[in-house]
């Protein structure tokens, strides 16, 4: 169901790997700037650029059992995409290993959270990192746009959820979080209060050990980011997106990293996202908190 395995650094074989990256090559709903079916390959072509040593984590990539399954056999529709890719991240979890989706947009994290919660039980949350609230019902007409993900994450997986970096939605989606008290921060709330105090509130609400944490690449501001599907002014700058990461890693049972449309830029965006990935897994092997 895979093809085309890349990315520098993953060297491991599948049975012995504990950290699985695969890209989904579908934007088919996306909104504004359509192009971040490109993403996963552009990613792995940047990862050349960098060195596998990370001094922060004192840890070598090369070290690390880090394999690429490649991408996603491609699907007309988005109702084809999510269950093939559910079907192919569900054993991923079950065999456990850390699944690391290259989206792609962002309703391709919808069945990455299902197929993760499936394994976990109760113990279980979501950190979403998103400009979007992304909680409409429905957009354009289908059910499972990428302006719906975190509707459908709340109403079909988990409640126990929190966003970071939001600062666009109808008034009709900022109602809806209020009312039903989900916790979310602007970068507004960020820059007041602190990256680290914002971290140390979501992990005191969400009260699990385990999450699924998703990097939508618009939630940082579009100064680090151009290349991206709907580019959002005043957003979080990529240093506090690194502190995310590097927090949360620890406990995540998977990633992804969306959004990504790399021909709206030099491959500017395609090397930060890529860079984050690897922050991630060097701070999930390092168990860094």
């Amino acid at each position: 169901m895979f093809y085309q395995p890349t990315m520098m650094d993953a060297l491991s074989e599948y049975d012995s790997a504990r950290y699985v990256i695969f890209g989904v090559l579908f934007d088919g709903t996306s909104s504004f700037r359509p192009g971040s079916r490109w993403a996963p390959d552009a990613m792995r072509g940047v990862s050349s650029n960098f060195e596998s040593y990370i001094p922060f984590f004192d840890i070598d990539l090369a070290d690390l059992p880090i394999h690429d399954a490649g991408n996603l056999e491609k699907y007309a529709s988005v109702d084809e995409t999510l269950t093939a890719l559910f079907y192919s991240v569900e054993p991923i979890v079950r065999d456990g290993k850390i699944p690391i989706m290259l989206g792609g947009e962002h309703s391709l994290t919808l069945p990455c959270v299902k197929a993760c919660a499936g394994q976990t039980g109760d113990d279980f949350g979501v950190v979403v990192l998103d400009a979007h609230f992304d909680l409409r019902e429905e957009y354009g007409g289908l059910k499972y746009s990428h302006a719906c993900v975190s509707r459908h994450i709340i109403d079909e997986v988990t409640a126990n959820y929190a966003a970071i970096g939001i600062r666009s939605g109808p008034k009709e989606e900022w109602d809806f979080a209020k009312e039903n008290n989900i916790l979310y921060y602007t970068p507004e709330d960020v820059a007041e209060v602190g990256i680290k105090n914002v971290l140390s509130e979501v992990i005191e609400y969400l009260e699990c050990t385990r999450i699924y944490l998703s990097l939508d690449m618009d939630a940082i501001d579009p100064s680090y980011a151009p290349g991206l599907g709907t580019p959002e002014p005043f957003g979080l700058s990529a240093v506090d997106v690194r502190e995310v990461i590097r927090t949360l890693a620890p406990m995540a049972v998977g990633f992804d990293v969306v959004e990504i449309s790399p021909e709206y830029d030099g491959g500017q965006t395609a090397i930060l996202g890529t860079k984050l990935m690897r922050e991630f897994i060097a701070a999930h092997a390092a168990g860094y908190k």
